[in-house]
């Protein structure tokens, strides 16, 4: 071939992103890598729905606690007017806080935790000095229960040890106020640790199970993901190697055909009939072998491949290849090459090949020197692929032209594709 066909194949394999011919490893990793991509979209999908009914949880436990039931402990907090209204301005403040962390939240975002947590300590602190005395242990002194859902909402995400620090500041403001109010018999100071472990037991469950409960699901939605497209994989080789079954055994019944024709002596070697029919059966099975190799541009490696095999018949053919030819489904190939095949079984002296491909259209052309005898490349036409889902599109792949023309010196076979 004057422009050889396997330095397109070179250039193609060149350019980005296309595996290297004969580099197994490299061809699986990005089999690999194409499975991990569907695979690992639909898990992070579940675990971010996963993660937001969590964080509405959350949001809604925290702020209807703080209104349904620490709102009705301010009428009786404080022992003074000044205590009154510190524990009022506490409770605002702390429901300022939920606010602003809950609309982070349900943005999909996180608040702030150093800030708005060092905040709540400070109104953890105003509020047990408040109260004191009487109330310490009473509803009047609502951070007890409250004010531990707030720290849930503001270390959203964060490490669960940051949860467990707040929360034993939170035990210490407490035993502080505790110790200095001189509630140190035993029985307050058992208060004091079943009020520690009965308020920050349940958010502590709620903060690790949210978070393992996204874990959870993001595994479970990738291997599910993963195991879908394995079966999709599965499908699809099992209809190609039906596809190829049905392929070989048409193309084997002509070889054999031809074949029993000369072990029975009906068929002269040196008839230039059967000669075209051995050379056209033996460039199908070829391009039928073409069509299972894993290479970066099967369309030229499938004209390769029917040209190597007339050029041991000693035709010579010049190949042009301009552009990179995308993506096509095997049958798109076929009715591309086909005709092609045929027409260079039947071609005498000389052959010009020629691939012009574009990211939705790929024309290959056939011109030899003309002779006796009919066109055998098949009527011109249009021709579709398949309908494999039955919506009456082709499956969206586009149609494929054949058009031929002889004048008496050249034959010219042209085959078009065009995506639809």
């Amino acid at each position: 071939m004057s422009t050889d066909l396997g330095a397109a194949l070179d250039g193609a394999a060149r350019r980005p992103g296309a595996p290297a011919v004969g580099w197994a490893g490299a061809v699986d990793g990005t089999r690999r890598a194409d499975r991990a991509e569907p695979a690992g979209a639909a898990a992070g999908a579940v675990a971010t729905a996963s993660d937001r009914a969590a964080r509405i949880g959350a949001v809604t436990i925290a702020l209807a606690w703080h209104l349904a039931i620490d709102l009705p402990a301010l009428s009786g907090a404080g022992t003074s007017p000044a205590a009154s209204t510190v524990v009022a301005a506490a409770w605002l403040v702390t429901a300022a806080v939920g606010v602003a962390a809950g609309v982070r939240l349900l943005r999909g975002g996180l608040p702030p935790a150093r800030r708005l947590a060092a905040v709540l300590l400070v109104v953890d602190a105003a509020v047990f000095a408040a109260v004191g005395g009487e109330q310490l242990f009473a509803a009047a002194n609502w951070v007890w229960g409250g004010l531990v859902w707030f720290f849930l909402l503001v270390l959203w995400r964060r490490p669960v040890r940051w949860l467990l620090a707040l929360l034993g500041a939170h035990a210490t403001i407490a035993l502080i106020v505790v110790v200095a109010d001189g509630a140190t018999a035993p029985a307050d100071l058992a208060r004091y640790a079943m009020y520690v472990y009965g308020t920050s037991s349940l958010p502590v469950a709620v903060f690790v199970g949210g978070g393992a409960l996204a874990i959870l699901a993001r595994d479970r939605a990738g291997t599910a993901a993963a195991t879908l497209v394995v079966e999709a994989e599965r499908v699809a080789a099992e209809r190609a190697r039906t596809e190829r079954r049905a392929r070989l055994a048409l193309v084997s019944g002509t070889a054999e055909e031809v074949l029993a024709e000369l072990a029975a002596g009906d068929a002269d070697p040196a008839d230039p009939e059967v000669r075209r029919r051995c050379v056209l059966a033996a460039a199908r099975l070829r391009r039928l072998i073409a069509e299972s190799d894993d290479v970066p541009d099967p369309l030229l490696h499938e004209l390769r491949a029917a040209a190597d095999l007339a050029e041991r018949d000693g035709l010579p053919i010049e190949l042009v290849a301009v552009g990179v030819p995308p993506e096509l489904p095997v049958e798109v190939r076929r009715r591309l090459t086909d005709p092609l095949t045929t027409a260079l079984a039947d071609a005498r002296g000389s052959a010009r090949l020629t691939v012009v491909a574009g990211p939705d259209e790929v024309v290959v052309s056939l011109v030899t020197p003309d002779h006796d005898g009919p066109d055998t490349s098949g009527p011109p036409g249009t021709t579709s692929p398949p309908d494999t889902d039955g919506d009456g599109d082709g499956d969206g792949e586009g149609s494929v032209e054949l058009e031929h023309e002889r004048d008496g010196e050249i034959r010219w076979t042209q085959t078009r594709w065009r995506r639809t």
